[in-house]
């Protein structure tokens, strides 16, 4: 486990980063043209995005990018 320290402007910037991030997954998760196995690859990593992106948003933004375990 590792602890960071970040100012205000840097948190928004993460909040940012991790949110580009995820919609570019989502994007590809979308994508019928993908690979299967290359989409899960992808699911796995959004998960951990998403871990780290709740930490650091609102309940009503975590919300926006919470996906349906059940949608693979």
């Amino acid at each position: 486990m590792l602890g960071f320290l970040f100012n205000e402007r840097e948190c928004r910037e993460l909040d940012y980063v991790l949110k580009k991030e995820m919609d570019e997954m989502l994007f590809d998760l979308n994508d019928k043209r993908i690979d299967p196995d290359i989409k899960g690859a992808i699911e796995s990593r959004y998960r951990v995005i998403f871990r780290m992106y709740a930490r650091l948003a609102s309940p009503k933004e975590i919300s926006k990018y919470a996906r349906n375990r059940m949608h693979h």
